[in-house]
């Protein structure tokens, strides 16, 4: 939500590339490159390690306000493929 100078929060969402460009910016201050950073790479990295520290899907998807079960799921699916047995075989 969208705080003003004097403090007052708006009862609006921020727009999805306003988030994008909040991201960015404070990429950039920290020395990193804005360009490895985006909006959506918060929701994602989240439900993934939501699921590696095992959350439960429906918890996590409350948090990040997923409305896609399906894909809300890959995530976690994809945080077990890379954290399976198979997977230390490599």
């Amino acid at each position: 939500r969208k705080i003003d100078r004097w403090g007052n929060v708006s009862t609006r969402a921020l727009e999805p590339s306003a988030v994008n460009a909040i991201v960015k910016r404070r990429a950039q201050m920290a020395g990193l490159d804005p360009a490895e950073f985006s909006a959506h790479g918060l929701r994602s990295g989240y439900l993934t390690e939501a699921a590696n520290r095992g959350i439960p899907l429906p918890e996590a998807m409350e948090q990040s306000r997923h409305r896609s079960v399906q894909q809300a799921s890959d995530y976690y699916n994809n945080a077990k493929r890379r954290s399976g047995r198979a997977s230390r075989l490599l």
